[in-house]
């Protein structure tokens, strides 16, 4: 039961690992498509946040045809849509054209952003279901370091390098795709649209049978056929306290600046005089490190729980953060004092938020307004996502990194703050116990 929980759960993973390979590999290819294209600072924020408009599309798109079509048939399409979106950014000639692939690269990302740890959470037993969730994370931290270590194996392969990076992105799409035609759908699902001896199915396979019983008599109590969810019941006294708390962490998790790590490194360590050979390099070094520490949080969410987690984090971030703001002011701008806070600061953010932000959100919302909820809550991600991914070379450019990084810094002690006071634990409970709780 367990093994099998853990096979559809990693090829469901795989949307994490385009998600992260999307989102990874425009870093490497930064120094290359600015002058190719001809771009200003403006213009190049503008290009490489393209991909995050499609991904508000995405995950606008992904509640509502997902609770229509299932979430595996919504995967299988989010599958084709990287594919193409590899190709087509891939043999761009035109910065239009560039963009108008990356968008829909982002449309795949922000359904895959939504319905791979949904699906993880929906057949999940309560136990695991940290651990389990979190493996989408893992495949996109993966997918991020991927990305980074095969821009550097790619660097001289000639004046086309950054069209070789982006084709990679089609064969982890291909996997994906092929990959799910071997995965059941959700069990919760099919019990909304009244396929229960279908679900009862599923359940056997991913619980033990004295369990799953049980579990089917919970979901039904919590999803039936006749309730039709709409976005308005998430305002409603009961649900929109839930609904603040999701979407409060998915802007905290973006506005601590780790896609400006992510995006602009290379930028970031080219500006304190790396070449651009060794800036590609410590991005693998980000990519690793982001990698190991994400596999710490696995072994620790269900141990700790999610929100001392994101604790621990969020202390820890600022005071990489503000340390490298003092690197700055000071004018130490050494390569190797850089990475280490660098590094420090995607080691605590990968323990802790990384993951933790998406078992929560893929928890808190009860089963009829998960998909919905879990949309709202994504969009204000990526709506943030865009928003620091417009304005950080500008703050880079203009204010230098000490104000930037410093700023950044101050957010996360502010985030601390937020979790102290104001999210739930949520570990060792099923979906169906933490909707009784929260939804009071």
């Amino acid at each position: 039961m367990k093994n099998y929980v853990v096979f559809i759960s990693v090829i469901v993973a795989f949307g994490g690992l385009l998600f992260g390979f999307d989102t990874g590999v425009i870093a490497g290819t930064l120094i290359f498509i600015q002058p190719y294209f001809g771009l200003s600072e403006v213009a190049l924020g503008w290009t490489v946040s393209s991909l995050l408009f499609g991904c508000v599309l995405g995950v606008l798109m992904a509640g509502k045809i997902g609770d229509k079509y299932g979430r595996k048939k919504v995967l299988m399409l989010a599958a084709f849509l990287f594919l193409i979106s590899s190709i087509g950014s891939a043999t761009s000639k035109m910065v239009l054209v560039f963009i108008f692939f990356r968008i829909i690269g982002g449309v795949a990302v922000g359904v895959a952003s939504i319905l791979s740890p949904m699906y993880i959470a929906e057949v999940s037993p309560a136990k695991y279901r940290g651990r389990l969730v979190s493996l989408n994370q893992l495949a996109i931290v993966s997918g991020i370091l991927v990305a980074f270590f095969t821009n550097y194996l790619l660097v001289d392969t000639g004046i086309n390098n950054w069209r070789w990076m982006l084709t990679i992105d089609a064969i982890p799409a291909i996997i994906l795709f092929f990959g799910l035609f071997f995965v059941p759908e959700s069990p919760r699902w099919l019990v909304g649209i009244g396929k229960i001896e279908k679900a009862m199915a599923v359940l056997l396979k991913t619980s033990k049978d004295s369990e799953a019983t049980l579990r089917l008599e919970e979901i039904k109590q919590t999803v039936t056929v006749k309730e039709q969810a709409s976005y308005r019941d998430l305002l409603s006294p009961k649900a929109k306290r839930i609904l603040w708390i999701g979407v409060l962490l998915a802007i905290f998790q973006q506005i601590t600046g780790i896609n400006t790590i992510m995006y602009y490194a290379p930028k970031i360590f080219a500006q304190v005089g790396q070449s651009n050979d060794s800036a590609l390099l410590q991005t693998i070094a980000i990519g690793g490190t982001n990698l190991v520490f994400t596999v710490v949080a696995m072994l620790l969410i269900d141990r700790l729980g999610r929100k001392k987690l994101i604790l621990l984090g969020s202390a820890g971030m600022a005071v990489m953060l503000i340390s490298l703001s003092f690197l700055y002011f000071q004018n130490i701008t050494t390569g190797a004092l850089i990475l280490v806070f660098v590094l420090g600061y995607i080691a605590f953010f990968a323990a802790s938020f990384g993951p933790a932000l998406w078992v929560i959100v893929s928890e808190i919302f009860p089963n009829k307004l998960r998909s919905k909820g879990m949309s709202i809550t994504l969009v204000s991600l990526w709506a943030a996502c865009i928003g620091v991914t417009i304005v950080f070379p500008v703050m880079l450019d203009v204010f230098s990194g000490a104000a930037t990084f410093l700023i950044f810094g101050l957010i996360c002690i502010l985030s601390f703050w937020y979790v102290w006071r104001f999210v739930p634990e949520t570990k060792g409970k099923t979906l169906e116990e933490l909707e009784k709780e929260l939804i009071k």
